[in-house]
This record gives structure tokens, sequence and C-alpha cells, in this order.
């Protein structure tokens, strides 16, 4: 196969994404442009993909559909996670985005912005999808709404079949909006729901796990029953709750207790498990690759949209490093190119002369 190039990286983006109307034609709302709108927007793409997130790195450097295309198609399950972060600390509100940051004497140390993000998961490729801000006197869960919403009505209900989030989550309108969605929901189980927290804890303690089995080089325990009533505000019939004890070759335990609506007649223990550890996608190759190697803190203007674009650039620009470098390059016997050996062959093809376009 041909070395990854700008130039077929842009090939693969328009015919293969099917996204050259979107890159011709992105929408333009500034008044005296100097720079064509698709010019800017693929050098900030191509910019986000070599890791140069700044507009001081990329003016250096000039100087100087995932599921149509079957890239899910060895999946059993197709997950979607959303989960909240923060981003842009600065010492003064800066613009309507801008939440304090208090110590536990309620004292302002600083303002920060946050925002949801949602991303496929349990594939084996975390793609991530969209985002959307907390508002003024707004919450995760509100937001994290807003954004499910948004996306399901994107791809549609049948794109996926469950939602995994963290405990904050938990919350009856929440769960109810995924409902409506199609969607089922696994969730991690805290002391935030006292009563069924505390009803699985003394249930779980007293009887052997439901299931043992050894996941690569782990050990792990469950514990699963799907009788647990419901709190008031919830319209499930009954609530399924599951533990896993993760036992470490080095002597580590990692403990977890989840809930969740799938009924044990559709998915087992073991599925359960692997739905709820793909809640860490998007932590570890969502908010903590994008922060660490894309700069998904940096803010270049600090103005609510120009945040909320370079946030959805920097997904879009992830999303589509992964497709190409994890589905495109890796057809026939080709390896799986990392991360880092993409943007270098990328930087060393970057350089080199093309021929003229006489046409």
């Amino acid at each position: 196969m041909s070395s990854p190039t700008p130039r077929r990286l842009l090939h693969f983006v328009t015919r293969r994404l099917g996204l050259r109307h979107y890159l011709e034609n992105p929408g333009d709302g500034r008044r005296q442009p100097q720079i064509p709108a698709q010019l800017l927007l693929w050098g900030l793409l191509v910019g986000q993909i070599l890791r140069q997130f700044s507009f001081h790195a990329l003016e250096a450097l000039v100087r100087s559909q995932a599921k149509r295309n079957k890239a899910f198609e060895s999946s059993g399950w197709i997950g979607l996670a959303i989960d909240g972060t923060g981003a842009g600390w600065r010492t003064r509100q800066g613009c309507a985005l801008c939440r304090p940051k208090r110590n536990a004497q309620e004292q302002i140390l600083g303002h920060q912005h946050y925002f949801v993000m949602a991303s496929v998961v349990g594939t084996g490729l975390s793609l991530p999808l969209d985002v959307e801000p907390y508002g003024p006197g707004d919450s995760e869960y509100a937001a994290g709404q807003r954004l499910l919403r948004r996306v399901i009505g994107g791809v549609g209900k049948r794109f996926a079949q469950y939602l995994v989030v963290d405990g904050e989550f938990s919350t009856a309108p929440f769960l109810h909006t995924a409902g409506d969605l199609g969607l089922r929901v696994v969730a991690r189980l805290k002391d935030n729901l006292r009563e069924l927290f505390t009803a699985a804890q003394k249930r779980f303690s007293s009887s052997p796990p439901t299931i043992v089995f050894q996941q690569g080089q782990d050990r792990v325990e469950i514990w699963d029953a799907e009788d647990f009533d419901p709190w008031n505000t919830l319209r499930w019939e009954t609530v399924r709750v599951f533990r896993y004890r993760q036992h470490k070759p080095d002597g580590k335990v990692v403990e977890a207790s989840w809930f969740t609506d799938f009924p044990s007649s559709r998915v087992g223990p073991r599925a359960l498990f692997l739905m709820a550890k793909s809640r860490w996608e998007i932590e570890n190759q969502g908010f903590n690759e994008a922060k660490t190697r894309h700069g998904l803190e940096h803010i270049c203007h600090h103005h609510a949209n120009s945040m909320l674009i370079t946030w959805l650039l920097a997904c879009l620009a992830l999303t589509i490093e992964r497709l190409y470098r994890l589905r495109y390059l890796h057809r026939g016997t080709h390896r799986c190119r990392s991360g880092a050996e993409l943007v270098l062959a990328l930087w060393v093809n970057l350089f080199r002369p093309c021929s003229a376009d006489t046409s």
C-alpha cells in the first residue's frame, strides 16, 4: 500500500467518508474573509491530525461515515458513551461559557469551561461524535440529554444498542430520555442512589458470585441480579444490578457496581462486564487523547462559538484519523499503524514535491 500523504488523506475524507460537500461548503460567517473557508477548514483538520492545534503552529507549518463503510462490522454490540470534562482554565470570567471554580470555602479560584462529549465505544474503534457545552446555570446531565437527542437524531435509533454512563447521569429524566431514544442503559451505581446501592451491597456480600471467568490475564467475579425495585421516579419495572471484582496479576483488585435495564435473557454477565468497561474509552481515548495530543484545552480565541468550533473540529479530526489509520490503511494484510507512525508518515510526505495540476 502507498504511504499515507495529506493528499491521500483528503481523498479518503472526500470519497470514502462522503465529506466532500461539507469541506467545499462549510459555511462562513466572516464578513471580510481573507482565506477561503474550505482551505481554512482543511488546514485546521490537518493541523489537528498532525497534532499542531494552535494557530501559531499552523502558521509555522505552512511556512517550513463510519457505519456505512462497515467500520464496526466485527462488533457484536455498538455502544455510546457520554461524559463531561473541563477545559480552558481562566482566572477571570471571559464569556458566557465560563463557570466559576470554587474551593471548600466557596471562594472563586478561577473559571473553567465544561462540556459533555458523546463517543462510539465497545467496538474496538472509539470515535468522538459530538460535544455540548454547559450553559449558564446548566448541569452535566441536562447538557447530556440535549447531546444524546442530537446524536441519535443524526445517526438514527438503530445505530447503537446501549449507552454507558457514570453515576452522575443516574437520574430518572436522563434514563427516560435514553429509553425514549431506543437505547438500553448501563450506568455506574454509586452511593448517590443510596437505597439501591445499599440493597445490592447487602445481597451480594452474602452470596457467591454468579459467574467467574478469565479476561486476559485477569480473573473476574460477577454478581448479577435483575429483581431490584426501581426508585420512585424511575418508570422501569425492575432494575438489574451487577457487581464485578477484577483480580489483576499483581494482586490489585478493581471493584465496581453498575445497573442496567438489559434483561438477562438478552445480555449475559460477561457482555455486561465488557459494556461497563467500555465507559473508560471516552476517558482514555477521548478526553485524555484529545487533551494531551490535540490541544483540547487550548483556547485559540476566548469566545463561546470559537471554543465550540475548536472542540468539534478536534472530535472530527480524531474520528477521521482513526478511521483512516485503523480501517482504511489496515485493509488486506497490512498491520495497524500507531498514531505516532501515521503522524510521522504524514510529516515526511508533507514536503514531497507534487506535479502541478494543469487541468
